[in-house]
């Protein structure tokens, strides 16, 4: 068996063949490997849906640390409003584009004739 950390030595190699040490799971195996457990894999509907709760969520933290950095402006720090709002702001845009490509795709594919 090859040590994945030492290398490779003369012994390791025959000819122009040697054996590959699979050191990650998420790399391809030899034909024969045993396979590698996936991680569970979800739908495409659930992916969308958990991502815009993600977006929710940070829309809703920058607004209440807006909120209370106008209530009481000593118990939050100017960095972290900022911080939340430049996060919120990014993930809608990536939301907006996300969306704007998929429509712009159901569009090609409606008008496919």
């Amino acid at each position: 068996m090859i040590n994945p950390n030492a290398g490779f030595g003369p012994a390791d190699v025959s000819g122009d063949l040697f054996a590959l040490a699979r050191t990650n799971p998420d790399h391809l195996g030899a034909p024969g490997d045993p396979p590698v457990a996936d991680a569970p894999r979800t739908d495409f509907g659930s992916m969308l849906i958990d991502g815009l709760n993600e977006v929710s969520s940070l829309e809703r933290t920058h607004e209440n640390l807006t909120v209370q950095a106008i209530v009481d402006p000593a118990s939050v720090n100017p960095h972290d409003v900022t911080i939340a709002a430049s996060q919120a702001s990014l993930a809608l845009n990536l939301t907006r584009n996300v969306v704007d490509r998929v429509v712009q795709a159901y569009q090609e594919i409606t008008n496919l004739r």
